[in-house]
């Protein structure tokens, strides 16, 4: 039954069928070869839409929609201008502030490819306006916008959250370090690349000067409220004040506040629309949860963790063979599959295998989430690669070359990642 399960699973997906009806397909499989399997169509269905009963997942709707207004609001352009006021005159300062952008904008939208469409929309020309390459900022936009699922808010995070039965919160704190560390990474490259292929100095000082020639107050001013949002939410998260569910309802408030009365980048006659796009973003997302939760069942009854661990024999006692093995699964999982499903699907597998070698719940979804990640920029799935390729009438395959050395520094963070907790857990 396993194996036909799994045959099933890998055909859907060459066939390219919705993730969703790809887990139903194979937890019905089970079933339908044994009439005596207690996981028969009627308890499909049935768990399916009780996995909905969840008070934590109410919170990816929420992040969703919150995500949507930020970027109609054009937040992001607010967000970009106060880090190159500041670093934009510096060996690689323009692009740099491209991925700290991302870095805070990903703690608006709690989504990789939204992070890459709202900054690189606005980021792409203006990189290309100052002389740099158009394939390297495509590239460094997708690869950024990849940070928009390890700062918190992300939902994958409350995915693997609800899979594992670990605190969203804690996943929350987790990933601030870890979020960073890929951030510093990714701009120490940026500076040699733009050191050794040089820069238009006296484009990026016209930029630079623009952006000065008001004065600092006047660019805070106008930065302030787009910076405070993720300070809010995550602020009233770690403190303690709000649950992760709370803060998305505050951050949809905070969005529309700011959006619709004080930038009032946003009409109201516009907020259909804006419903609109959130619900076609939540809709794949929630089918996903609920057949993912079946699945997990299924799996859980056939014993495939057990199976796993025996298959693996004598490398499950190698914590660092283990988990380099499990990193090669991950990466291999992510170009095929969407981060969000691989997170339903691999963590029922992966987790008691980890948890025999004593690897913390939280330390090893952050190292997944990381892992997963990387996927949002290498093909054939590469979301990322898709949206910023829209962007620029780009092929995706020549924006996943250009990719190539900061997928490097990204897979460098994760090794980091992997092999000290510290980084993950010290928060």
């Amino acid at each position: 039954m396993t194996a036909m399960m799994f045959i099933v699973m890998v055909i859907a997906i060459l066939l390219c069928v919705p993730i969703g009806i790809v887990l139903l397909m194979s937890a019905s499989i089970p079933g339908l070869i044994d009439s005596t399997f207690v996981v028969n169509l009627e308890y499909l269905f049935r768990n399916t839409v009780q996995a909905f009963n969840n008070f934590s997942l109410i919170a990816i709707p929420l992040f969703i929609l919150s995500g949507v207004l930020m970027a109609r609001g054009q937040i992001s352009k607010k967000i970009y201008d106060i880090f190159a006021y500041f670093i934009g005159s510096l060996p690689g300062g323009m692009p740099s502030a491209v991925v700290i952008t991302c870095l805070f904008y990903g703690a608006i939208s709690g989504s990789g490819p939204a992070t890459t469409a709202a900054v690189g929309a606005m980021t792409i020309p203006m990189l290309v306006s100052m002389g740099y390459d158009l394939t390297f900022s495509a590239a460094l936009v997708a690869v950024a916008g990849g940070l928009g699922v390890i700062i918190p808010p992300s939902i994958p995070f409350i995915m693997y959250a609800d899979s594992s039965g670990v605190s969203v919160g804690a996943m929350f704190i987790a990933g601030v370090l870890p979020g960073f560390l890929i951030g510093a990474l990714l701009i120490i490259y940026v500076v040699f690349y733009c050191v050794r292929h040089g820069e238009d100095k006296k484009k990026i000082k016209g930029v630079v000067d623009g952006l000065r020639k008001d004065g600092f107050l006047k660019v805070f001013r106008s930065s302030f409220w787009a910076i405070l949002s993720p300070v809010i939410v995550l602020g009233g998260i770690y403190s303690g004040f709000v649950t992760p569910t709370e803060a998305a309802c505050i951050s949809v408030l905070y969005a529309a506040i700011v959006s619709l009365l004080i930038y009032r980048t946003i009409k109201i006659s516009e907020l259909p629309a804006v419903l609109l796009e959130s619900i076609r973003t939540l809709c794949p997302c929630i089918v996903i949860v609920g057949a993912a939760a079946i699945f997990a069942k299924v799996i859980t009854l056939l014993r495939i963790p057990q199976a796993v661990v025996e298959a693996l024999g004598g490398v499950a006692e190698n914590r660092i063979l283990l988990l380099l093995l499990i990193n090669v699964i991950l990466l291999i999982a992510g170009c095929l599959i969407d981060t969000g499903a691989a997170v339903l699907i691999m963590t029922p597998i992966l987790l008691p295998v980890v948890k025999l070698v004593g690897m913390d719940p939280v330390h090893f979804g952050i190292m997944m989430i990381v892992n997963l990640s990387i996927g949002f920029v290498t093909p054939p799935v590469g979301m990322n690669l898709f949206v910023a390729a829209s962007l620029t009438n780009l092929k995706p395959m020549a924006i996943a070359k250009q990719a190539v050395p900061l997928l490097i520094m990204f897979a460098i963070a994760l090794l980091l990642v992997t092999y000290i907790p510290a980084i993950s857990l010290t928060l």
